[in-house]
This record gives C-alpha cells, sequence and structure tokens, in this order.
C-alpha cells in the first residue's frame, strides 16, 4: 500500500464540518467533507478506506490548504492521477489541490507540526454578492495599529482558556501561538485579513479572537484592557464570536517544531 497525501480546499458552507458524522440529524444524513472524502476514494478503488485529516473544521468553516492521508490499495498510480480521479468524482464545493506519496508511518494530523487560520473581513456596508459565504462584513475600517498591538500578547505558550467554547474537550487550554496579525489585502483595500498560526486550536477559539478584537477596537479598548481578557482565563470575559464564514484553514506545516496538542 502507498500513503498518499491530499491537500485539499473545500466551501464549507453547506458542510457540519470536516469530521465523518455517523449519526444523523432528526434522520436527515448529515454531509462533511471527511464523508464526501471517503466515499469518493471508496468509488476510485471500489473497497472503504479511511481518510485521516490534519484537524477539524467547524460547520460553515472553509479551507485553502487542509492536508488528509489514506492508503492507497494499489502501488505505482502516478500523484497526478489522484489529482484528476479524485477531482471527478467529488462534489464542486470539494477540490483536491495537490497529491504527493509519503512514507508509511506520515499521519496528517500527528506529523502536523502547526497550522494556519485566515480570517476574512469585509469593511463595507455591503459586501460584494461573490464575497458573501467567505467574508464578515463589518460596517467600519478599525484601527490596524491597534488590532496588532493586541495581538501582540498571543506568543508563545499562551493559556487561551477566555477563548474557548463551551463544550470544548481538550485536555489544556493551553496553545504554542508561533504568530498573529492583522493586515490588508493588497487586492482589495476594504478587505482585512486576521491569520493566526499555532500548534493547535481550541474550539471556535479564532472566531472569538476575532469577534473579541474587533469589539475591543469599536468601544475604543486597547492593548492592556485585551492582555485582561486574556491572562484572566475566564471565558465570560471574551466579547463577541465572529460567524464561521469568513474563516480558512490556510495552510498545514510539518517541518517545524512538534509541540502538545
Amino acid at each position: 500500500m502507498t500513503n498518499i497525501l491530499l491537500t485539499v480546499s473545500y466551501d464549507g458552507t453547506d458542510f457540519c464540518g470536516w469530521q465523518r458524522q455517523d449519526k444523523a440529524d432528526k434522520g436527515a444524513p448529515v454531509r462533511t467533507v471527511q464523508g464526501e472524502l471517503e466515499e469518493a476514494v471508496g468509488k476510485m478503488f471500489r473497497s472503504s478506506i479511511k481518510i485521516y485529516g490534519s484537524g477539524r473544521t467547524d460547520s460553515g468553516v472553509h479551507a485553502a490548504g487542509q492536508a488528509a492521508n489514506f492508503f492507497s490499495p494499489v502501488d505505482g498510480i502516478p500523484e497526478a492521477n489522484y489529482v484528476r480521479a479524485l477531482n471527478g468524482l467529488l462534489p464542486q464545493d470539494i477540490r483536491i489541490m495537490k497529491a504527493e506519496q509519503v512514507p508509511e508511518d506520515f499521519n496528517a494530523r500527528f506529523n502536523a507540526t502547526s497550522r494556519m487560520y485566515r480570517y476574512f473581513l469585509r469593511c463595507a456596508s455591503v459586501p460584494l454578492a461573490s464575497e458573501s459565504r467567505y467574508v464578515w462584513c463589518i460596517p467600519r475600517r478599525p484601527d490596524i495599529d491597534n488590532l496588532n498591538a493586541m495581538c501582540s500578547c498571543l506568543h508563545g505558550e499562551t493559556d487561551c482558556a477566555t477563548f474557548s467554547a463551551a463544550g470544548d474537550q481538550s485536555i489544556s487550554t493551553k496553545r504554542y501561538i508561533d504568530s498573529a496579525r492583522f493586515f490588508s489585502d493588497e487586492k482589495n483595500p476594504d478587505t482585512l485579513v486576521f491569520e493566526i498560526e499555532a500548534n493547535a486550536f481550541l474550539w471556535k477559539m479564532i472566531r472569538s479572537l476575532v469577534g473579541t478584537f474587533i469589539q475591543c477596537d469599536e468601544k475604543g479598548k486597547d492593548k492592556q484592557f485585551f492582555k485582561e481578557i486574556l491572562e484572566s482565563c475566564d471565558r465570560k470575559r471574551a466579547l463577541m464570536t465572529a460567524p464561521a464564514k469568513g474563516l480558512f484553514l490556510w495552510q498545514i506545516r510539518f517541518d517545524g517544531i512538534r509541540r502538545h496538542i
């Protein structure tokens, strides 16, 4: 068998997240990205094959560079053929961007050293129709310098309990954050991007961070105020949670330092 690593892009709007769900929603099938991928690979090889993802994305969250691996029962298939074959079997809201052979002991989740997400905000009263599924539209442009001053609190080993969602089952609320920043999209100055890279994330953590950043700026609050919220480790002190539609799993790295999850 050959271990194949896929780079996967998807529009998460019509999915109940990444992870396959065996239980139906009130009797109706639950559509997930993992489920669609496993169905396509199963059709390709006429057998049941498990897909291992680098991480879960929630309902409505998109991906530009999700990573997932599976074991192909047929050796010697050219890597490009996996891309063509699977894209021919998958729905249009999932695309395989790349396929490559990896060592037999490689696992997309456990070999990942960091995960990068980007959150897109449209600073306008009305987003373009083509953007409405992929950006959070806010009526004013926030102070990017103030936002990045708050972001500077997120670096290294950080207890992110304030920004965890109720029901998160993580053993630890500490995460190692490599970087966090806001920047303007050069091609579209009305679009603001929040980018964060860490070893892993708590459930809805990024959306909670983005909503809190934006509301802090709206209320005229500064870095010190955000730092107090962060260090309180009190979920009740977090502000609003940004909608899922602006969030993208952007890139998975495998070449860094492996840290705890």
